[in-house]
């Protein structure tokens, strides 16, 4: 994590949903803009962004459960949505602050919730993505603010594994046929390879 500035982070709402999965006993981890000023450089977020495995028999129950953590649907029929895009969204009702659950799936998701670690934020602890699976993910998502977020958790976390984001982001290139989700993340390491010489 970068040590010059701390991230605003939504404490309740990442607090609650913590002990949401904790007391379902349902993995996940923390992604998105939450994780990457974690463990990059420190910036604005307006939600929430999470994986989890969950078998889809119990989604429903899930949902329900929420509840008593402050989590509401954002749609009516949630578990029909749910199943079909593979993502809950939901509402942390006592901060107004959405929240978006991926279901995960794929083997690169399973993985990363294997690979999880922990990391202490305030008085608790989160279950974060490694900085290799955040920017494997943020390859794939591949706006403009997610190239923005590599920059920054390559510059924070200098010795990572980048034969692993090779190999997972030339996967999904390949399996996507988007090339340049490749491409963008090679001239980006080939951009800080520059800059530390």
């Amino acid at each position: 994590m970068s040590e010059t500035a701390q991230p605003v982070l939504p404490f309740a709402v990442l607090q609650d949903l913590v002990n949401w999965l904790k007391a379902e006993g349902v993995p996940g981890i923390i992604t998105g803009g939450v994780a990457a000023s974690i463990l990059g450089r420190p910036r604005v977020t307006r939600d929430v962004d999470s994986v989890i495995i969950i078998d889809l028999d119990v989604l429903a129950d899930f949902i329900s459960s929420g509840h008593k953590y402050g989590f509401i649907p954002r749609l009516e029929d949630i578990l029909a949505f749910a199943i079909k895009a593979r993502v809950l969204l939901m509402k942390h009702k006592p901060t107004g602050i959405d929240i978006d659950i991926s279901l995960g799936a794929l083997p690169f998701e399973y993985e990363s919730i294997e690979r999880a670690v922990w990391i202490n934020v305030g008085d608790f602890s989160l279950p974060l993505p490694t900085p290799e699976d955040l920017i494997i993910m943020k390859a794939v998502a591949h706006r403009q603010r997610d190239l923005i977020d590599i920059e920054s958790i390559i510059d924070a976390n200098p010795n990572m594994d980048v034969q692993r984001i090779r190999t997972w982001v030339n996967e999904f290139s390949a399996v996507l046929e988007m090339p340049e989700i490749l491409d963008d993340l090679e001239k980006i390491f080939k951009q800080k390879q520059k800059h530390k010489e």
